[in-house]
């Protein structure tokens, strides 16, 4: 189990959270059942950070939760000029809640377009291209989001897996046979072997995968 007092020593010392998304935060612990879903206050900086670094124009999000993750994004998107956000989440009781929130954040120029439907159906339908793509939906389908996105993202764009440590299952697959586990090691398997990227995964909060494609 991590250290509670390290997260708080990072805390300390990195960006401050944003009050709007330190009180998302404190909404999704209390109102969602599996609110440590929720991106948080070190992970949503460091999003916010890369996405500064990369600066694209087109993102497509695949599972928005919350839209805590998607409001980093965005933040780092104005500052940057502005752009589009699609963001797809299976979960149709949250479109209303997820449509009011987005319709409200402090994000000048920058479109975020939620689309309630199964991911590998709507990166089919929108057809792209996405310059960053961060991946945050169904465990058991990373390889098919991969295999799917890397056919619609140009040369230099920048894939984030998000949950590609999955609690230390990885280091134990004997004892864990279950399919979310299953496959997020085939993911990981298959972006280790695939030449056309670069990628690296930092250890932060469950594992953070980014991927470069060449």
């Amino acid at each position: 189990m991590k250290d509670q007092k390290l997260d708080d020593y990072i805390a300390a010392h990195i960006d401050a959270e944003p009050e709007h998304l330190a009180a998302l935060n404190r909404y999704t612990q209390i109102h969602h059942l599996y609110g440590n879903m929720c991106s948080g206050h070190m992970q949503g900086r460091l999003l916010a950070m890369i996405t500064s670094m990369i600066r694209p124009r087109r993102v497509v999000e695949l599972g928005a939760f919350t839209g805590y993750s998607t409001l980093c994004i965005a933040e780092a998107m104005a500052a940057c000029g502005g752009g589009v956000i699609d963001t797809i989440e299976i979960n149709d009781e949250s479109a209303d809640e997820l449509n009011e929130r987005f319709a409200c954040a402090d994000t000048p120029g920058v479109e975020i377009r939620l689309h309630i439907d199964d991911a590998e159906q709507a990166i089919v339908k929108l057809g792209g291209p996405w310059d960053m793509a961060f991946i945050d939906a169904n465990k058991r389908r990373y390889v098919e989001y991969y295999q799917l996105l890397m056919d619609r993202m140009p040369s230099g764009a920048f894939i984030l897996a998000d949950n590609t440590l999955w609690s230390d299952k990885i280091l134990h697959p004997g004892e864990n046979r279950d399919a979310q586990t299953s496959g997020i090691m085939a993911f990981n398997d298959m972006v280790a072997a695939d030449t056309r990227v670069s990628k690296v995964i930092l250890p932060v909060r469950d594992g953070l995968t980014v991927i470069r494609k060449l």
